[in-house]
């Protein structure tokens, strides 16, 4: 599958052709930079404003085969001198910040500060080294200011994490090889790891998480708990309870429907269909520890989804203990996974049933802030 580059990457060449027209006075359709990942990229340069005083140019986003949504958006570059300088011996001082439609942050616990742009360290590095080696090239020693932009910013944010972890008004401008993996799972991950990271810093002593929308809509409606405090861990169950260990979380709940967590009662720690399944051949082995006879239990097997396999257990009035017994084996691998380093509880749910089992310091764990 074809790779692409980060919006870091595209913000890095925009910010080092803009520079180098702004100090040359000539015009640059194509500007080669390398990546972190040592890969090199080779950008077109577009949509060109040229004057005395500042110059503007765009790198259009192409994440390869990966469906990035920023892909075919214009990160644009707007560099000008803020002040000449005489003085042969000092280094160029570059000034980075961002403009129309990249985010500001402002919540702590993201790569930059509250009030910076949602420019990471990463491209700002890329930006600074880019940019100074056309300084250098060309004897500039005075201060320069750059400006990055995304004029689909804004609109392309409500696609994003970014309300989410309190970044507003725009995309950020992301990256740490420059390069983007199709269907880059770690992309997910690192996700998950940066929102995790925020609950910590904004005081949450237990990390409240959920597979789906679903599991923190049910959350909301049955906990009244609020959202914007829990993760969406989507299938990486056994490598956010990594991370929630790794960032020092005192606990940490997991909500999720039957259909996903009977997963992690058979220690599948990734539960993507890709992955692994056996939803019906655990919960048939829960529902026989049940008392359940053989014949529900082929009946079980023989199910298309979970929702209809609790229907032949609730039938054989063996629901409540067959869900105690899945929690049990859910807890079981959870605390497996964790190394005794945390403490872990679940709920679990159904579409028609509602609430199937809740581990004992559940709610306890829902309540606590500190």
């Amino acid at each position: 599958m074809r790779k692409g580059f980060t919006t870091g990457s595209c913000a890095a060449a925009a910010a080092k052709a803009a520079t180098y027209m702004l100090l040359a006075g000539v015009k640059k359709e194509k500007m080669n930079i390398e990546t972190p990942a040592g890969i090199m990229f080779d950008a077109d340069i577009v949509d060109i404003l040229m004057s005395e005083t500042s110059v503007s140019c765009a790198v259009i986003k192409d994440g390869g085969d990966d469906p990035d949504v920023t892909t075919g958006s214009h990160v644009v570059a707007t560099v000008s001198i803020e002040k000449e300088s005489d003085e042969v011996t000092k280094e160029p001082v570059i000034n980075i910040d961002g403009g129309v439609g990249i985010g500001r942050v402002t919540l702590p616990g993201l790569d930059q500060p509250v009030g910076n742009a949602a420019i990471n360290h990463v491209p700002r590095e890329m930006i600074e080294k880019e940019v100074m080696e056309v300084c250098h090239l060309l004897d500039f020693n005075g201060i320069l200011s750059i400006v990055i932009s995304v004029p689909e910013g804004e609109e392309l944010a409500g696609k994003t994490f970014n309300p989410r972890l309190g970044i507003v008004g725009g995309i950020s401008i992301l990256g740490t090889t420059g390069i983007v993996e199709p269907m880059s799972s770690k992309a997910l991950i690192d996700t998950i790891n940066v929102e995790l990271k925020q609950k910590k810093a904004l005081g949450n002593a237990n990390a409240i998480v959920s597979p789906g929308n679903y599991g923190l809509k049910f959350m909301a409606e049955s906990y009244d708990y609020d959202l914007d405090q829990s993760v969406k861990c989507s299938n990486f169950i056994g490598e956010t309870v990594d991370m929630a260990c790794s960032l020092g979380f005192k606990g940490m709940l997991i909500t999720g429907h039957i259909g996903k967590l009977i997963k992690v009662a058979g220690g599948i720690m990734n539960t993507h269909s890709h992955e692994a399944d056996s939803r019906m051949e655990i919960l048939a082995s829960c529902a026989l520890r049940a008392g359940v006879d053989a014949d529900a239990a082929r009946r079980i097997l023989d199910c298309l989804n979970t929702e209809e396999a609790l229907h032949i257990i609730d039938d054989e009035g063996l629901l409540h203990k067959t869900m105690e017994i899945a929690l049990e084996k859910i807890l079981f691998y959870l605390d497996f996974r964790a190394g005794g380093r945390i403490k872990l509880e679940c709920i679990l749910y159904s579409n028609e049933f509602g609430l199937l089992a809740e581990s004992k310091g559940a709610i306890a764990m829902i309540k606590e802030r500190e």
